[in-house]
């Protein structure tokens, strides 16, 4: 409660922010926050929730909110073995792509648009669905490969067939010889199990928009193998389902929402509004005086879809500020946003390099300096 704008009680604060990229994850953001916070107001209630928008560190933020770390090996996107997890609580299993066959991972941080799949993607499904999963959140995002979600399903059981009936090899551009789809031993092996993609993108599969032209380059791809693999996925939307080819989110992570929607039967919903009805946010946010999300930008690209416009708008009336990297709206569309304010690391610090090699620190004070605004 505020009189004459100090608080009267212990004021009840959620840290609700996503990871700040190639700095801290979600996790750590909020720890700083909050140790922020609390040498200002040592009485503070203050709960972190950190948050996540279905790309890295999804897994992250659903460990820090009580589910279930299940370690295991899984091949990464060249096949190399990597170490990965995926959160369970229930019959309820999140699947982070990025953590298993993600660009992160790509040996040497060499890339193989060709050679790169998402074999390892499925293997870590597969465990979950053994394990006893009967819902399966895949997060999308930050995928190594274009291989169509080819490999996912490979590694579900699926065989892809050749014109004579042969099994292709594993690669995206043999995708272009695909002339079948035997799915007879994935049902079996998925069962009735309920998928759900958690996906901030509505890129379809094939053309100017597609998974090649928008972000195979990102992976590396020049444009005679660009070529290729638009051909390979034009074959293998021909085979896996045509008419999930154009659907919204086809493209996303090199084609594997395409894989999940045609095959798997997956529903498509935005990554933060289902990660935040996992951790249960709405009811975490009930009663709280300050929301606190953010990111390592908050630019326009933030209002469409990202985790603090989703957290913005789950808050409803309780005040949400933006602890970020650095702001990139003006004041006015902040406001027009619904955020009460926004508090950059370069207001203290203008060097971008010191901001990322000294993030947690400069949170601690980004933290203390919205308690002595908005708290004390």
């Amino acid at each position: 409660m505020v009189d004459n704008g100090r608080m009267t009680s212990a004021p009840r604060v959620v840290l609700a922010p996503d990871k700040f990229k190639g700095s801290l994850t979600a996790p750590e953001v909020a720890a700083a926050l909050a140790r922020g916070i609390r040498a200002v107001v040592p009485a503070a209630d203050v709960h972190t929730v950190p948050v996540a928008d279905g790309g890295d560190g999804t897994v992250d933020a659903f460990v820090a909110a009580g589910w279930q770390r299940m370690r295991l090996t899984a091949p990464g996107p060249t096949g190399q073995p990597v170490r990965t997890s995926y959160a369970v609580r229930g019959r309820t299993a999140v699947v982070e792509l990025a953590a298993v066959t993600g660009l992160a991972l790509l040996p040497g941080g060499h890339p193989d648009p060709l050679g790169a799949n998402t074999f390892g993607l499925g293997v870590v499904i597969g465990h979950a669905l053994d394990a006893g999963a009967g819902e399966i959140v895949l997060g999308l995002g930050g995928s190594a490969s274009t291989d169509g979600g080819a490999g996912m399903l490979r590694a579900l059981g699926a065989r892809l067939l050749d014109a004579e009936g042969d099994e292709l090899p594993p690669g995206s551009a043999e995708l272009a010889r695909v002339a079948a789809l035997d799915t007879g031993a994935l049902c079996e092996r998925v069962g009735s199990a309920r998928f759900t993609l958690a996906c901030d993108v509505d890129n379809p599969l094939l053309g100017p928009r597609g998974a090649v032209a928008v972000y195979a380059p990102q992976k590396g791809a020049d444009r005679e193998q660009r070529v290729a693999l638009e051909a390979a996925l034009t074959a293998w939307a021909a085979v896996a389902g045509p008419e999930f080819a154009d659907a919204p989110g086809a493209g996303a992570a090199g084609g594997t929402g395409f894989a999940a929607l045609a095959v798997l039967g997956a529903r498509m919903r935005s990554g933060i509004d289902i990660v935040l009805d996992l951790l249960d946010f709405a009811d975490r946010v009930s009663g709280a005086d300050l929301v606190v999300t953010g990111e390592g930008a908050l630019d326009e690209q933030s209002l469409h879809g990202k985790a603090p416009i989703g957290v913005r708008t789950a808050a409803g009336r309780t005040p949400v500020v933006a602890a970020v990297g650095r702001c990139l709206l003006s004041p006015r569309r902040l406001r027009e946003a619904g955020f009460a304010g926004a508090y950059a690391l370069t207001d203290i610090e203008p060097d971008p390099a010191r901001c990322i090699a000294e993030a947690a620190a400069l949170l601690e004070r980004v933290g203390a300096r919205i308690a002595e605004d908005r708290l004390a």
